[in-house]
């Protein structure tokens, strides 16, 4: 069973030479962010995930979480010390406000640490990436009342929150919702049941602030009907103490493939009197406050696909030096070799590491982006920086969580038939990492909003913003001599012109025929990935080599980054064009069938 150590190295390249870190601390309201205010959270962070979090990975796996008679749900040994220490340590209020007690860095810096726990514990990172949201949502749509009275503890990490939309008979569809809201003086009172609340009851708490879809008496059928509630576990009193238990109880957890030390709940709201909540923001705007915290959670789940494959490739990596299995193929009389001397292996091993790094870029950067969409002052750069956001969240939610299961998968290749036996831990990577492609919205969804709303919407706009910029990539790794450089910018200009084929394609048969571009749309956001990795990747081929053209640095590191995107090229964007043909050409035959012949 391997332990978890952050690549520092690998992040710090990433924050600097891809992110702008420089340029995100000089933004108003980071006056404070220094390289080396950065660098000390980051190896604080990297000491606590692989000290703190990471060793109770496959114990929090082996153990799961239990639920009592009495509606109690208590984690596994050792996970409510260490979210005591966490919560000690101030780590959960790394970019939040500093009014409401947070520490108020860039979302950027805390993107990497996000990473970490991912990594090193990915089922306990599900609490600090839930309360994020709900704190996001709270703070964006919250009274003032309601931000002075919660937002303190949740910044801190005293107090968890939840997302609720899922009903039994309400999935994807949260039209079909019926948890009811009925007015009472200054609050409602919400009956109902939710189902699928990860961390919707737990013992590292004392208190849990659900936030709540439901309906009240006078709304509109469908999805305008909705509004949001804030439901505490425990009502708080004036004086910030707790009151009362509050009628919302967890029924039943759910037993699940994997992130088992995460307590997915159901929850019934009302059993009695019903549940006192309070209304956020205004009635029948709730999914609109709701995708506040869906498009956080979306982030967060992207990185938690980053966090599973690094912790994958860590893993298998360790065992292909470990390993010792047959000859080199080009000394056949010689002696056994560690398995890393395969050629097979070693293209495992760069899949899985170039992919990673393709991962990481395009999150990191978009993290950037998230903070220039809030802070820069000049407003063209913030609405650049927002439509940015807006494209790139489905494609790095879908991409990068289909990526993690592969990555996963591809490490129990490597360990050969131990990677199916559970003491390995290499199963545990590919079971936790399964549901990042469902949960948030499924990657047939994303694909769906990706065409639907980031595409045929707006006209191809913001894809067009992209592809330059991608374009641009493709020039300067083209410039000069340097055939390396070459190479990838050939391929990543295959893959560029994949994807405007594409996107061209999409606008022009919307109208006529949706049915044929929403059967391509999977295609498509897998082509979008593949493309944005290799455009992340020939941007740090770029920076790798003018470092070391400079002389600066580690120099073996550096050439180690042009050799992974020349391999992400030649492996990965190889596959643009076949993907663009998916997404223009597999319609007629997705559709061509009756439900009766199935």
């Amino acid at each position: 069973m391997s332990t978890y150590t952050a690549p520092m190295k690998d992040m710090q390249f990433v924050l600097h030479e891809l992110a702008g870190l420089d340029a995100i601390a000089r933004l108003p309201g980071y006056g404070d962010v220094s390289t080396e205010l950065v660098d000390a959270v980051l190896e604080g962070a990297a000491t606590f995930s692989g000290e703190v979090w990471g060793p109770l990975n496959k114990v929090g796996d082996q153990q799961g979480v239990k639920r009592h008679d009495d509606g109690r749900v208590t984690t596994p040994k050792g996970f409510v010390e260490a979210y005591a220490k966490f919560v000690e340590s101030g780590w959960n209020g790394l970019r939040f406000d500093p009014a409401f007690g947070g520490q108020g860095l860039p979302k950027l810096v805390d993107t990497a640490v996000m990473e970490m726990w991912n990594a090193s514990n990915m089922a306990f990172s599900m609490a600090p990436l839930l309360t994020q949201g709900a704190i996001e949502a709270v703070f964006l749509r919250g009274s003032d009342a309601q931000k002075q009275r919660y937002l303190h503890k949740m910044v801190s990490g005293e107090w968890t929150g939840t997302m609720n939309l899922t009903e039994p008979q309400a999935g994807s569809d949260l039209g079909l919702i019926r948890s009811k809201a009925t007015p009472e003086g200054d609050h409602y009172r919400i009956q109902g049941q939710k189902i699928f609340i990860s961390f919707g009851e737990h013992d590292l708490t004392d208190n849990i602030v659900h936030l709540v879809l439901a309906r009240t008496p006078t709304a509109p059928e469908g999805v305008k009907g909705i509004s949001l509630f804030l439901v505490p576990k425990f009502l708080v009193n004036d004086d910030g103490s707790l009151g009362e238990r509050n009628d919302v109880r967890c029924v039943s957890i759910e037993h699940k493939m994997g992130i088992h030390a995460s307590p997915t709940a159901v929850l019934a709201f009302g059993d009695g009197p019903g549940a006192i909540g309070y209304l956020i923001g205004e009635e029948n705007r709730g999914l609109e406050y709701m995708f506040i915290m869906m498009n956080e959670a979306r982030f967060g789940v992207g990185v938690q696909g980053l966090g599973v494959a690094e912790r994958a490739y860590q893993q298998a990596l360790a065992n292909a030096k470990d390993r010792v299995q047959g000859k080199d193929a080009t000394a056949p009389k010689g002696p056994s070799v560690p398995i890393i001397r395969h050629p097979d292996v070693r293209r495992m091993l760069m899949s899985m590491k170039s992919r990673v790094e393709a991962m990481r870029a395009l999150a990191y950067v978009v993290a950037a982006m998230f903070d220039q969409a809030h802070r820069a002052s000049d407003d063209a750069e913030r609405n650049t920086a927002h439509a940015g956001v807006d494209l790139l969240i489905p494609i790095l939610k879908g991409w990068c969580t289909e990526t993690g299961v592969e990555v996963a998968s591809t490490g129990i290749q490597i360990h050969g038939g131990m990677g199916f036996i559970e003491e390995t831990g290499a199963a545990q990577h590919l079971r936790d990492a399964r549901i990042t492609t469902i949960y948030e919205g499924t990657t047939g969804i994303q694909a769906n909003d990706l065409i639907g709303r980031k595409v045929l919407r707006d006209g191809g706009r913001s894809m067009q913003a992209l592809l330059s910029q991608i374009d641009a990539v493709c020039e300067q790794l083209e410039a000069g001599d340097d055939a390396q450089l070459h190479a990838i910018g050939a391929r990543l200009r295959e893959g560029s012109k994949s994807l405007a084929d594409s996107v061209r394609w999409i606008l022009a048969t919307g109208m006529q025929d949706l049915n044929a571009v929403l059967a391509g749309a999977v295609p498509f956001l897998h082509l979008c990935g593949v493309v944005c990795g290799g455009w992340q990747m020939g941007r740090a081929a770029l920076a790798a080599q003018r470092k070391l053209a400079a002389g600066d640095g580690d120099a073996a590191f550096y050439r180690a980054k042009v050799a992974t995107a020349r391999f992400f090229a030649d492996q990965d964007l190889s596959r643009a064009r076949g993907l663009a043909e998916a997404t223009m050409h597999a319609g007629a035959s997705t559709m061509a069938l009756a439900e009766e012949q199935f």
